[in-house]
């Protein structure tokens, strides 16, 4: 893992066309605001146009934590911090790596959820790239329109699932943007090989439509072939203009997600996080709540509460997981159920979308869900269901009495729709409970023991996995690949952590976590056949080579 140098980096020469004056100061890469020194300031322009006494970098992070804390609300909040890398890119990931545990939940979930249904009305300067349903025909010209040619990760919305929130069009845009700083915080992706973009569709939400402040085409979705065409455009267009980069869809509805996964999956560098991402981070979650409880995974089952992205995104690499422990695979999908909005996922039924009916077992119909808990027996529940409270007490209390150590897994975002809270999780299994969550919770304290909740964050594997396909030029992202991710994951869970209860590192450890995610994905790429450049000699150096940190230049 790269360590901060001690002394500014030397830059040997500039360019002839290195911005200088007010330029620069808008250069939001290369700016370093009050911290250029006397000499720079001479030399590029700068001497007037900044008071005259230089800060340490360390002076600026202090000084933005300071104001940071001092917002009123976390929206506040939001809206300084994502402010910051349009005028200082360095000193933004400076503070949110020194202090991920305190700035993810304001970058990313759970506050993001809230600020992208006021992003038209918090909006301050666009980021990334909008792409709608009028640019057909010319998605690789809008594309070229974008300053950095180099782009490693494109992190794509259509806004029609944000989160638990559901449509919000163009107003998603908050997603990828806060997904790509989690790519550069996280797993140090440079920060100019990340692009996020919004395909406009319309919304299909008449709030959204009718709200004057907007940032969305006030027009119902595009569907059918025409929104179809369009998406094929964008994919061929990106493989075109840039051949090296990773595309992840994000927060696509469950009817696009799933097939758009499987039409491209094979024919671009392409993964859904939401899909896969969910799965690996749940089925590390799993492991090593397995290993507090002191069971194996194949002596499991798993009730789901909803049968969208998330919850077969998981059933799918449990399966794996247990395939790979010796399981057939007729046995290992009989060890997963789901419950959707309608009722028990069962052969029976006639009206499951065809992403459903690999989990449909024979089974008589169950229309409630307290009723499949008790006709199952399950050991563990996962709720991915996107409703609050759905995880009541008579439930967990049932799901206490059946097991020692019951998994109670609820993963839906934001906060706000949590299935249940930590604390009711712990009060009402009287403190037996595994359990995680999809956004944070604080510590609870329950009869004289404190349980450190484990958050089941996708950011513990997308940017390694990211990270790792970069490293070896992937030219696709696997199932075999996440499994890895999900295993080195599982792997960085010590024993301190497990009798806190915590069955996730902290996040305080997320970039060496990131890095050894990076190179469990890049051995399966090259033992697949997918690398795109020679293995190097020490390949898990090279992985550690590319990761940024941000550090100011010392130009003269």
């Amino acid at each position: 893992m790269p360590t901060k140098s001690t002394a500014p980096q030397r830059q040997p020469e500039l360019p002839a066309d290195f911005p200088r004056g007010l330029r620069l100061l808008n250069d939001a890469v290369r700016n370093k605001g009050t911290a250029f020194t006397g000499a720079e300031r001479q030399a590029l322009g700068l001497r007037g146009l900044l008071p005259p006494r230089v800060n340490t970098q360390e002076q600026q992070v202090a000084r933005v934590l300071e104001n940071l804390r001092r917002k009123p609300s976390d929206l506040e909040k939001y809206i300084y911090l994502v402010s910051l890398p349009d005028r200082n890119e360095t000193v933004f990931y400076r503070v949110v790596i020194d202090h991920i545990q305190e700035l993810m939940p304001l970058i990313y979930t759970p506050t993001v959820g809230l600020a992208c249904q006021m992003y038209g009305h918090i909006l301050r300067r666009p980021r990334g790239l909008f792409i709608s349903a009028e640019d057909r025909g010319e998605v690789a010209k809008v594309l070229r329109n974008w300053p950095q040619g180099d782009v490693r990760i494109v992190v794509v919305t259509d806004g029609e699932r944000i989160l638990g929130l559901g449509d919000l069009g163009a107003d998603g845009m908050g997603i990828p943007v806060g997904k790509l700083a989690l790519y550069t915080a996280c797993a140090g992706i440079h920060p100019t090989q990340c692009l996020p973009v919004t395909l406009d569709t319309g919304t299909d939400n008449a709030e959204r439509r009718e709200d004057p402040l907007s940032i969305g085409l006030p027009r119902p979705r595009l569907r059918g072939p025409a929104y179809d065409e369009l998406v094929e455009e964008f994919i061929t267009s990106v493989s075109q203009v840039f051949p090296r980069a990773l595309i992840q869809p994000e927060d696509f509805a469950n009817h696009n997600a799933f097939r758009l996964l499987a039409k491209y999956r094979d024919r671009a560098c392409l993964c859904d996080d939401d899909i896969q991402g969910t799965g690996s981070v749940v089925l590390a979650g799993i492991c090593a709540g397995l290993r507090l409880a002191g069971t194996r995974l194949v002596d499991q089952r798993f009730l789901f509460l909803g049968a969208g992205e998330a919850g077969l995104g998981v059933g799918e690499l449990i399966v794996a997981a247990l395939r790979a422990e010796g399981l057939s695979e007729a046995e290992a999908r009989q060890r997963c159920w789901f419950f959707d909005s309608k009722a028990l996922v069962v052969k029976g039924r006639t009206d499951l979308a065809q992403h459903k009916r690999a989990f449909a077992h024979d089974h008589p119909p169950v229309n409630d869900f307290p009723a499949a808990i008790a006709a199952l027996g399950p050991t563990a529940l996962i709720g991915a269901c996107g409703m609050p409270g759905k995880f009541t007490r008579p439930m967990l209390e049932t799901m206490a009495a059946l097991n020692k150590s019951p998994l109670v897994f609820a993963l839906s975002n934001p906060t706000s729709k949590s299935e249940c809270t930590a604390q009711q999780a712990y009060e009402w299994t009287g403190g037996r409970a595994i359990f995680a969550s999809g956004s944070p919770f604080p510590p609870v304290e329950f009869e004289g023991r404190t349980f450190d909740p484990g958050q089941a964050n996708n950011a513990y594997i997308f940017p390694g996995v990211g990270l790792g396909a970069i490293a070896c030029e992937a030219s696709a992202v696997t199932d075999e690949m996440f499994f890895a991710a999900a295993q080195a994951l599982a792997g960085e869970v010590g024993e301190e952590d497990l009798r806190a209860g915590r069955i996730y590192p902290p996040l305080a450890s997320i970039r060496r976590v990131s890095a050894r995610i990076a190179l469990a994905v890049a051995e399966v790429a090259y033992a697949c056949g997918l690398a795109g450049r020679p293995r190097p000699a020490d390949l898990g150096a090279h992985i550690r080579s590319l990761m940024y940190e941000p550090e100011y230049r010392h130009y003269f």
